[in-house]
């Protein structure tokens, strides 16, 4: 039997929420979920595959693209399934130990995202600012450490979530506004004391995405100046020409999260579906999107993903002449 809310039970289990009046038709909701989830999985893979076969790839361009890759399809793993299980099975419970690990592994993921999408804005900066100097500045070492620094810093403010909310007691309700388990959804359920869960919950933000927002402003402020210094029209555009995927990722990441954080904290009690639409863009519209973006604007990437499966075609249909 799932819990029941009342104020005087301490709650092991929550029940997660999926999009709130339309209970109805989840099962018409579930196909285009189920499409996106696809999509996700084909083109983040698709593109971690062709960079790590092609050796031309192996830039830093192509590197950071592969990671950011990697945290959407981390991403999606924790997000997708759970919703799928809503609308699919109708499945809302989930054991206190499940949620916690969803919910550290959630925001790990989108705390990578946001730091390499910081790098990439350094990235983009180093190329149009320092266009001779691109490869002896953004050497592999570099790029190595950049993704040691990223994955460490990500860790070092992750890992405590989860240990902070072991000494929690939940009773107010065990009923989450969002379809997945999020850190300042799980602590209003609290009836112990929060104070530092959401003090250093709002450390947390500000210190990995905030910080990482303001940067990447200022990249592309530098980024800016300097296209603006260059004498030529044609090359002022093929330089910011080249920035427009990484500012689709940019867009498509932190608008929604800034959105969602806003209400969460400082706005007025809005429908409850409005939190869920938020949240569920934050966490599903980039994975979904980014490979696309970046395929559609990127020559090299679509070259050599027609390569890798015209050879792929090529031997299967040699394999089979020769059976």
């Amino acid at each position: 039997m799932l819990p029941v809310n009342t104020t005087d039970s301490i709650f092991s289990n929550f029940l997660v929420t999926g999009i709130p009046g339309l209970e109805a038709v989840y099962i018409w909701i579930s196909i285009p979920f189920c499409a996106m989830f696809l999509i996700t999985m084909v083109g983040n893979m698709t593109v971690i595959i062709v960079i790590w076969h092609e050796q031309t790839l192996h830039v830093p361009m192509y590197l950071f693209l592969a990671m950011l890759a990697s945290s959407d399809l981390g991403l999606s793993l924790f997000t997708f399934p759970t919703l799928l299980r809503i609308f699919l099975l109708n499945a809302r419970e989930i054991t206190t130990s499940a949620c916690f690990t969803q919910m550290f592994f959630i925001h790990t993921f989108q705390d990578l995202e946001s730091a390499v999408i910081l790098a990439m804005a350094l990235d983009r900066y180093v190329a149009i600012s320092h266009p001779l100097h691109y490869h002896s500045i953004l050497t592999d070492t570099v790029i190595a450490k950049i993704g040691l620094a990223i994955v460490v810093r990500t860790l070092t403010v992750q890992v405590p979530l989860p240990i902070l909310l072991r000494r929690l007691s939940f009773c107010h309700s065990n009923v989450l506004s969002h379809s997945y388990c999020l850190h300042p959804d799980i602590i209003k359920l609290s009836c112990s004391s929060t104070s530092v869960n959401s003090i250093f919950g709002l450390f947390v933000v500000l210190s990995t995405m905030g910080l990482d927002f303001l940067l990447i402003l200022l990249s592309y402020v530098l980024i800016l100046k300097t296209v603006l210094c260059m004498a030529s029209h044609s090359g002022r555009l093929k330089a910011l020409n080249t920035c427009i995927s990484h500012l689709c990722a940019v867009v498509l990441f932190f608008t929604p999260m800034i959105c969602l954080s806003m209400l969460h904290r400082f706005g007025p009690r809005l429908p409850s579906h409005v939190y869920v639409t938020l949240a569920n863009m934050h966490f599903l519209i980039p994975p979904v999107m980014n490979p696309i973006v970046y395929v559609v604007k990127t020559k090299q990437i679509r070259d050599k993903i027609q390569k890798l499966f015209i050879k792929k075609a090529t031997k299967i249909a040699q394999a089979a002449s020769i059976t």
